[in-house]
C-alpha cells in the first residue's frame, strides 16, 4: 500500500502579494486609460470577458460600493450565487474578488496572477489592467447566477467596459473626481461614466447634477439604451423610521437602510431599481428587505467599537470611519453630522491628487477640532502638515501628528462627556485604520 501523500502547505498572501509588486512594475503610470492592453492580453487568455454570467456594470463617482453592496445582499437572500469586483481593497488584495459570495481564496489568485503574467511576459499592463484580466478569469470559470461588476475609473476606457453586453448598467452620482484622468468639467467626467452604456441594456442612472444628467441622457439616447432615472422614474421619500420607495406601479415603505447616512437612502433606492430590472434574476419584495438591513460595506460611516484605537476613546465618545475624498462625500458626511448633533473631532489624511478643502469645507461648521496624519506607507499622501494647513483654511483648528494612535489620543484630549472621533479623507486611510486596528 502506497504511503499518503504528503500534505502541500496552503500558499500564503505573501505569495500572491510577491506577484501583485511585480505586476505593478509592468507599467511607469498607475493609470493609463486605455483598452488596448488588456485586450492584448485577454485573448491569449481565451476571452473570459466574453463567458461570464449575467453582468450589472457599475459606474459612478459616489455609491458605487454601497449600491453593489445592497444590490449582492439583495440577490444573496433571494439564494443567487453572486460574484462580485471592487476596488480598490482596503486591506488585503483579496476583497477585490468575490466568488459565488465568498472572497476568493490565496491558491486560486495566485494560480490566477500567475497565469495573467505568463500569457503578458514583459508587455507593458497597469496593475489594474492585468488584475481585472484575472477577475475575468475567475469569474468565467465558476459557475454563479450574476456579476456585480464595479468599474475602477471612468467607465469608457476602464478595463471592465470591455464586457459587451451587460444584462444592466448602473450610474451612481456624479461628481468632481479624479480630474486629472477625467476632465476638469462636470459634463467631461459624466461623459466618461456615460461610456458603460450599452445599446439596448437598460440602465438606472443615480440623483445627478443638471450638467452630468444631461450628457448621460444624450449618451442614451444616441445609442439607444433605454434610462430610469432617480427622481424623474424612480424615488426614494423619507418616511418615519425609514422611507418609501416608488417605481412605477411599485410603492414600498421600507425601514432606513443598514448602512449609515442619509445619502445611503439614495443609494438604496438605486439598488432596488436595479433590482427590479433584472428579469428573471429580480429578487421578491422579501429578499430586497432582508438585503437592505444585511448589506456590509466597510469604512462608509462604519462604527469602530472593538480594537486599540476605540480603546483610546473615553467613555460617551463612539469613533466612525469613513472612506469619502471628495467634495460630494464632505457633504455626505455633513448632511449626517446635522441629523445628529453632538460634539465633533476630526482624525484627517488624505492624497495629494484630492481636493483636500473642497472636501473639508462642509464639515468646518461641525468639527470642534482637527488632528491630522500622513496615510501611513502611501508615498502619495498629503503630509501631516500640508492636510492640517488645508484644515486651517477651512476654518478648522488643525495640528498635524505622527501617527493614527497619537491623532486618536489627542483628538479626545480635554473632551467632554460624550462626542464622536471621525476618521476620514480617504479610502487609503480608511484601509490602514482597519489593518491596524484588527
Amino acid at each position: 500500500m502506497s504511503p499518503a501523500p504528503e500534505p502541500q502547505p496552503v500558499p500564503s498572501a505573501a505569495a500572491s502579494d510577491a506577484v501583485l509588486a511585480r505586476l505593478n512594475a509592468l507599467h511607469p503610470k498607475i493609470i493609463d486609460l486605455s483598452l488596448g492592453r488588456i485586450e492584448r492580453l485577454l485573448a491569449p487568455l481565451g476571452n473570459p470577458e466574453r463567458r461570464l454570467p449575467p453582468v450589472v456594470h457599475l459606474a459612478g463617482t459616489n455609491g458605487k460600493g454601497s449600491v453593489l453592496a445592497y444590490l449582492r445582499a439583495m440577490l444573496e437572500a433571494e439564494g443567487r450565487r453572486v460574484h462580485a469586483y471592487t476596488s480598490p481593497h482596503l486591506v488585503r488584495f483579496h476583497e477585490r474578488i468575490r466568488l459565488a459570495g465568498r472572497l476568493i481564496e490565496e491558491p486560486a489568485l495566485l494560480a490566477l496572477l500567475e497565469e495573467c503574467e505568463a500569457a503578458n511576459g514583459a508587455e507593458p499592463i497597469t496593475f489594474f489592467e492585468i488584475t481585472t484580466a484575472a477577475a475575468f478569469l475567475a469569474f468565467a470559470r465558476q459557475p454563479a447566477d450574476a456579476l456585480l461588476l464595479e468599474v475602477g475609473l471612468g467607465g469608457r476606457l476602464d478595463a471592465t467596459n470591455l464586457v459587451e453586453r451587460p444584462a444592466l448598467s448602473v450610474i451612481t452620482p456624479v461628481s468632481m473626481d479624479h480630474m486629472q484622468y477625467l476632465g476638469d468639467s462636470l459634463e467631461a467626467i459624466a461623459f466618461e461614466k456615460a461610456g458603460i452604456l450599452k445599446p439596448g441594456v437598460p440602465a438606472v442612472v443615480g440623483l445627478q447634477p443638471e450638467a452630468a444628467l444631461a450628457v448621460i441622457l444624450e449618451r442614451a439616447a444616441e445609442i439607444g439604451a433605454p434610462v430610469a432615472v432617480q427622481g424623474r422614474d424612480f424615488h426614494a421619500l423619507p418616511a418615519p423610521g425609514g422611507f418609501r420607495f416608488l417605481d412605477g406601479g411599485l410603492d414600498l415603505s421600507l425601514p432606513a437602510p443598514v448602512l449609515a447616512g442619509a445619502h445611503q437612502r439614495d443609494n438604496a433606492a438605486l439598488a432596488l431599481a436595479a433590482a427590479a430590472r433584472l428579469g428573471a434574476l429580480a429578487p421578491a419584495e422579501p429578499a430586497r428587505r432582508a438585503g437592505l438591513a444585511a448589506a456590509q460595506w466597510p469604512a462608509r460611516l462604519q462604527r469602530l467599537q472593538r480594537g486599540p484605537l476605540p480603546a483610546l476613546l473615553p467613555g460617551g465618545w463612539s469613533l466612525w470611519l469613513d472612506g469619502g475624498h471628495n467634495a460630494a462625500a464632505g457633504a455626505a458626511l455633513a448632511a449626517w453630522l446635522a441629523e445628529r448633533p453632538q460634539p465633533l473631532r476630526l482624525v484627517y489624511g488624505m492624497l495629494n491628487s484630492k481636493a483636500a478643502e473642497a472636501f473639508l469645507r462642509p464639515l468646518a461648521p461641525f468639527a470642534e477640532s482637527l488632528q491630522a496624519v500622513a496615510i501611513p506607507g502611501e508615498p502619495n499622501s498629503l503630509s501631516a502638515e500640508a492636510a492640517a494647513a488645508h484644515a486651517r483654511a477651512c476654518g478648522i483648528a488643525a495640528r498635524p501628528r505622527a501617527s493614527l494612535a497619537e491623532a486618536v489620543a489627542a483628538a479626545v484630549e480635554g473632551a467632554g462627556p460624550e462626542g464622536r472621533v471621525l476618521i476620514c479623507g480617504s479610502l487609503y486611510l480608511a484601509g490602514r485604520v482597519l489593518a491596524e486596528n484588527g
